[in-house]
């Protein structure tokens, strides 16, 4: 059966037994959910057009390897993300980023020494804000290296684009259509970006490359120690990137300009001094701090200096990627936001309970649509918007076994202990636990519930009765999987309808940043003003 068919209500209708309303069409079920999903709804914006849209006269930047001091995926995260950042941050003419729920500085750090911009990174708990300190203190070990491996790759790359330079090139013009944009106000001004290209040229005669040749030889020696200058310049003043305990300042012996004059070496040492001591709106720095943030939060009262801005995101927990748009909207300064936000189970609902809290600000929902028909998740529904189909699909099982243990927890605690609702949380213990009555034992510490009047039979038999079951628990936590990414959908359309409802938002969209096998929630929300709010 195709998709397309799917549209049709008495089709949906044969998935469930009308009687029972059981499930009685797995394989419909699962291409229903296929087509209520972002890659078949056709929402999203492809990343490859917004940064060509976005794109203007920036050049590429090569420079530090994240892999070098990240694990894979929060690498592969930082720099598609941080990309995107310093794109949609040249596009409105900005350097200041504030990056929300920042966690221990990786985003941030890499955005303020990759590509030059004014980073705060704001976090609630004070242990990564500490964290963000101490990764800074143990970079300064490796950016010696860093420094040294830049030059290297640099004298690389010259020699590399000489090699396969042609003879001669001549300049013509490209226009580029801001295709994912070219709908809003911020964009009328700007419908075509030129662009520069080389094109080869042919004809020439042997004689005439050898000459060009030779003079490509002296052009290359002199970028070549063009770029060391510029390099170590750069470095000079990268120093002012990380706080002021981060990074040891080198001597110029340190630098390797054994072979400088002493005024150039006393002119770089005053460079050096100037960059550290400056506090200039151009410095490229990175500030880690603690605090809340709400709805209702004045970022003036966190950043003293708060200039025009974008804020961003990445992994935002629960409300924290709501409020993170709520801000954007309400606050002059904010020009931009890039926002993936994950732990939809943590979201707050306001008709979940159906209690009537009118001045309360919900992490969902967020548009005016879904507020006027009252629509509620569940914390099932948004419990299964967390699982991970594409990880699975490439053969990443599920933790079948220690799902088993809690549902089994979950029914001796009812009937034993007659609790069906508690604030506590079991946790992590399946992981450090050697059998089902040692986890057991300490899940019910966990939820201090009286673990003496239960003895280990009791627990075994539990366990004996559903045992046969886990194949049915393994289908059903299937079922959850295939279902993921409509759940997720239905929350990341609310927050773009809420955006797309505000009368000062230029452009807003979804963008799969990420490979979702390696991050899972690859989603981000994606909003410029519009011009006259600049």
């Amino acid at each position: 059966m195709k998709i397309k068919y799917l549209k049709d209500d008495d089709v949906f209708s044969n998935m469930f037994c009308e009687n029972s309303k059981k499930l009685i069409n797995v394989h419909l079920f699962a291409l229903a959910a296929k087509y209520y999903s972002l890659p078949h709804l056709g929402v999203c914006t492809p990343l490859e057009d917004i940064l060509e849209a976005l794109r203007g006269g920036s050049q590429e930047t090569t420079g530090i390897k994240t892999d070098e001091f990240m694990n894979n995926k929060k690498s592969h995260e930082v720099q598609v993300m941080s990309k995107l950042v310093d794109r949609i941050a040249n596009f409105c003419g900005i350097k200041q980023v504030i990056d929300i729920g920042s966690g221990k500085g990786y985003l941030s750090s890499f955005l303020s020494m990759q590509y030059n911009l004014k980073v705060y990174g704001i976090d609630s708990s004070n242990s990564n804000t500490n964290g963000a300190h101490e990764r800074n203190r143990k970079l300064k070990k490796h950016w010696r290296a860093y420094q040294s491996r830049g030059r290297a790759n640099l004298k690389s790359q010259r020699l590399e684009k000489a090699s396969d330079r042609p003879v001669e090139s001549e300049v013509k013009s490209k226009t580029i259509s801001e295709k994912p944009l070219n709908n809003d106000n911020i964009l009328q001004s700007q419908d075509q970006v030129t662009i520069q290209n080389l094109v080869p040229s042919c004809g020439f005669t042997d004689t005439a490359t050898s000459e060009t040749s030779k003079q490509t030889e002296v052009d290359l020696v002199a970028r070549t120690q063009s770029d060391e200058s510029q390099l170590s310049e750069e470095f000079l003043a990268i120093l002012n990137v990380l706080p002021a305990d981060a990074v040891e300042v080198f001597s110029s012996s340190q630098c390797n300009c054994g072979e400088l004059c002493e005024e150039e070496k006393e002119q770089r040492k005053m460079a050096s001094l100037k960059a550290k001591a400056s506090k200039s709106s151009e410095s490229n720095l990175y500030f880690p701090l603690t605090s809340c943030i709400t709805a209702e939060t004045e970022l003036s009262d966190i950043i003293t200096d708060l200039e025009d801005c974008m804020m961003v995101g990445l992994h935002t927990c629960g409300d924290l990627a709501a409020n993170t748009l709520r801000i954007f909207t309400t606050k002059p300064e904010i020009k931009a936001v890039c926002s993936v936000g994950c732990c939809y189970h943590l979201l707050s609902e306001q008709f979940e309970n159906q209690e009537d809290c009118p001045e309360e600000v919900w992490g969902f929902p967020m548009c005016q649509y879904l507020k006027d028909k009252a629509w509620c998740c569940g914390r099932n529904a948004r419990m299964s918007a967390c699982l991970a189909l594409e990880r699975v699909a490439v053969g990443q099982i599920l933790p079948t076994e220690s799902l088993f243990y809690r549902a089994v927890l979950q029914v001796i605690i009812e009937e034993i202990y007659g609790v069906t609702k508690s604030d506590r949380h079991v946790g992590k213990t399946f992981s450090k636990s050697s059998s089902f009555i040692d986890y057991v034992r300490k899940s019910l510490k966990k939820l201090e519930l009286d673990d003496s009047k239960l003895p280990d039979s009791c627990i075994m038999d539990y366990y004996e009765k559903y045992k046969d079951r886990m194949n049915e628990l393994e289908a059903f936590n299937m079922l959850k999987v295939v279902l993921a990414p409509c759940i997720e959908v239905l929350i990341l359309l609310d927050r773009l309808c809420y955006l797309k409802e505000q009368d000062n938002i230029a452009w807003s969209g979804l963008v799969k940043l990420f490979d979702p096998v390696k991050s899972p929630r690859c989603y981000a929300v994606i909003a410029l003003k519009k011009q006259s709010c600049f």
